[in-house]
């Protein structure tokens, strides 16, 4: 008996154990819903841009828990390509209503080579609270890429060049794909309440069911200092787009913004495109 009531509390401590480390790794930003790591593993098992779109959006993937308009369901993220010359970028992209978009993450991948070309996602600052960029661990030993045809299904391996030791993801069937002679550019046809018929919307999961999903990937993707595709942010700015409703819904959480004793936190106005849109500060009556 005493050893069953041992047995017990010692259970209910790892448990409240899971749950405080839990909301040690919350934010409080949006970000949170979301799974950068999962995204780029995601892209990695596609064979298209398309089938990525789908892999985002399938709930048992365990990457996209965002409900950004508060409607009560999981949203919907498309994926948008842009390319230029050996850059592309994969932008992914929330319709969070009939007339604005919230973007999520970028994917940013460039041919550096015959048979090379290195890969990074980048979380929006809106939804992660400050630029997040994620890329492929340099010791993932599932499977290695030589650079020869006939390794090709063999995935990546560690490469070295003048932005430092990155990994090489020519191996990867989506990458092949968007470097194919005669590719187009994706753009998903899908936008706010046109969905695909294999998409059954359903709710966003609690935190405690969340947080221990979102972390399934992590050990094969690390952090990243800085762009190694220095060129990407510079095609990514003058397309990216941001939500008036987002920043409304998700303002940065304390300790990131307190307002004023007296004061509301500031609420933008839709008065033109964001972020020039009106700043208003009202003040509480006493």
């Amino acid at each position: 008996m005493k050893l069953r009531i041992l047995n017990s509390f010692l259970f209910l401590g790892l448990l409240a154990g899971s749950q405080v480390q839990a909301q040690d790794n919350k934010t409080g930003f949006a970000g949170d819903q979301f799974n950068l790591q999962g995204a780029l593993e995601a892209f990695k098992q596609s064979a298209s841009p398309e089938a990525f779109e789908k892999m985002l959006n399938r709930p048992d993937n365990k990457i996209n828990n965002l409900d950004l308009n508060k409607d009560g369901e999981v949203d919907y993220i498309k994926v948008i390509n842009r390319k230029d010359k050996n850059v592309q970028l994969f932008v992914l992209q929330v319709p969070v209503t009939e007339s604005e978009n919230q973007d999520i993450a970028v994917v940013e991948l460039e041919r550096t080579g015959n048979e090379e070309a290195v890969i990074q996602i980048t979380g929006d600052e809106d939804i992660f609270g400050e630029e997040t960029i994620v890329e492929p661990a340099s010791d993932d030993e599932r499977d290695r890429f030589s650079g020869s045809d006939e390794n090709i299904s063999r995935g990546p391996a560690a490469f070295n060049n003048s932005n430092g030791i990155f990994v090489n993801v020519w191996g990867w069937p989506s990458v092949r794909f968007v470097f194919a002679p005669g590719y187009s550019a994706w753009v998903s046809p899908w936008r706010w309440h046109y969905r695909p018929v294999w998409y059954v919307p359903h709710r966003p999961l609690m935190w405690s069911a969340w947080y221990p999903q979102r972390n399934y990937y992590h050990r094969y993707y690390s952090p990243a200092p800085r762009h190694r595709i220095v060129y990407a942010p510079q095609i990514y700015r003058p397309i990216r787009s941001r939500s008036v409703i987002v920043y409304n819904n998700h303002r940065p959480p304390a300790p990131y913004y307190r307002p004023a004793p007296g004061r509301q936190a500031p609420v933008y106005r839709s008065h033109g495109h964001y972020p020039h849109g009106r700043k208003v500060i009202v003040t509480r009556r006493r």
